[in-house]
């Protein structure tokens, strides 16, 4: 991963996504150990209170948890449960900008469609 420092989004946030995204991946399986906050700092460069800000969100979103003196630990269901999260969330509002800029640019539903399903093609 690449801390973007121009992205909207904050670098505690992306430090978050990129976990998120390993446990997706099972790169960080369910009650494995997690990069600290000191080693995310040495690895992107940054401050250590950010990085720690990153995995305590994650902490207070139940995806990981912490053994105190051992570390942040990924929890149990938690790749169901960012799943779950990025669906009904992220995803849902992807989709409703897209649709919302196809109306502005009067693209219709099946020209939409086929356009998404060209992507998806595109990719695998």
């Amino acid at each position: 991963m690449k801390i973007n420092p121009d992205s909207n989004a904050p670098i505690y946030r992306q430090l978050a996504d990129w976990i998120e995204e390993g446990i997706i991946a099972g790169s960080f399986p369910e009650h494995g150990k997690v990069y600290s906050q000191y080693q995310l700092a040495e690895l992107y460069a940054i401050n250590p209170a950010t990085a720690a800000k990153g995995l305590n969100l994650l902490a207070d979103e139940d995806i990981l948890y912490k053994k105190r003196g051992l570390g942040m630990f990924v929890a149990e269901g938690a790749k169901e449960l960012i799943m779950k999260k990025r669906r009904s969330g992220t995803m849902l509002e992807m989709i409703r900008e897209t649709v919302h800029e196809a109306r502005i640019l009067g693209i219709g539903d099946e020209e939409l469609i086929t356009m998404i399903k060209e992507e998806m093609e595109g990719l695998k």
